[in-house]
């Protein structure tokens, strides 16, 4: 690289949230609804509603009987066969308040009013991506399903048999919401260097000795993942959840080192992404090769850890 060229990286720094932080949404929600009646739905934003059938006011005095994860979203059910459907996307977030608490300026969309309390919903940023459906009957519910299987109800044969389903990089089948439901990005780099995979390997050539690491892996991360996140929150709502937690492997350390063997954790972005691996477990020691950057490099663009701290040796 040129002196003074400068290369800016994308930083990746919200994200939908995934399997453990939903479940932890879930369960938070679980022991402060279930049973309460439902008294309101008020909207800052009209657009967070996607649906036209059933009308708002169709749920209002109706009884929560349940909440659970629907993938990435969250589905409260309610007495008459009737559901609420929310998918927080990217920046969304909820905020548990006493009862009538006014929708926040700027970030407050829209407000749940319980008989127990009150469910915002929050937004960061200026794009509208959140999402919230009412829903009719078991059969409409289930068009909100993308199809996957859930990682913590699969068997290893099942596991097996997604992954096979279609040929692409580990990384984009895991997070196929056709194929698994509710693992991300962030979870998925936890996944595979749990498993010691490397994001771009192929599921074709993946060996059944590697399904094995993979289906352990992947059930180990995110069971440890969702014990800890409710263990750390106790009876208090969430107020963070955030794309980066303490405690974990690679997903946001690029630079940092990794706890298992020292080396620096790496990274290739792509699109809005960005993937975070390390080299040393799970590549052997290659580095994968980043679009933008080895685009640019070209030739240059250094192969492995060595040739990596060469390169920066040599620029100091």
């Amino acid at each position: 690289m040129g002196a003074g060229s400068k290369v800016r990286l994308r930083h990746y720094n919200g994200r939908v949230p995934e399997l453990p932080d939903v479940e932890l949404y879930c369960h938070a929600l679980g022991s402060r609804v279930v049973g309460a009646r439902v008294d309101a739905l008020r909207f800052a934003s009209p657009f967070l509603l996607r649906s036209v059938t059933p009308t708002p006011d169709s749920i209002i005095g109706r009884t929560v009987i349940a909440v659970d994860r629907l993938g990435k979203r969250i589905a409260f059910t309610l007495d008459g066969d009737y559901f609420v459907v929310v998918h927080l996307m990217i920046a969304g977030r909820l905020q548990w308040k006493a009862r009538g608490h006014a929708i926040p300026g700027k970030i407050g969309l829209a407000a749940l009013d319980f008989s127990t309390g009150t469910l915002l919903i929050t937004e960061a940023g200026s794009r509208r991506r959140a999402s919230l459906h009412l829903v009719r009957g078991r059969a409409a519910l289930a068009d909100h399903d993308r199809g996957g299987v859930e990682p913590l109800a699969m068997d290893r044969d099942t596991f097996g048999a997604q992954l096979r389903r279609e040929n692409h990089t580990l990384k984009r089948s895991l997070t196929d919401p056709r194929l698994f439901s509710g693992i991300g990005n962030a979870y998925s780099d936890e996944i595979l260097h749990a498993a010691q995979l490397s994001p771009l390997q192929w599921t074709s050539r993946l060996s059944d000795a590697e399904i094995d690491r993979l289906f352990d892996a992947t059930r180990a991360t995110l069971s440890q993942w969702v014990a800890r996140l409710q263990e750390d929150a106790g009876d208090r709502f969430p107020e963070k959840v955030t794309a980066f937690r303490p405690g974990m492997a690679v997903h946001g350390r690029y630079g940092q080192p990794c706890p298992v063997c020292g080396d620096p954790v790496q990274r290739i972005t792509y699109a809005a992404n960005e993937c975070n691996y390390c080299a040393r477990c799970q590549t052997g020691g290659k580095l994968l090769a980043d679009r933008s950057l080895s685009r640019l490099l070209r030739d240059d663009w250094p192969r492995t850890l060595e040739e990596l701290e060469k390169m920066k040796s040599d620029r100091r």
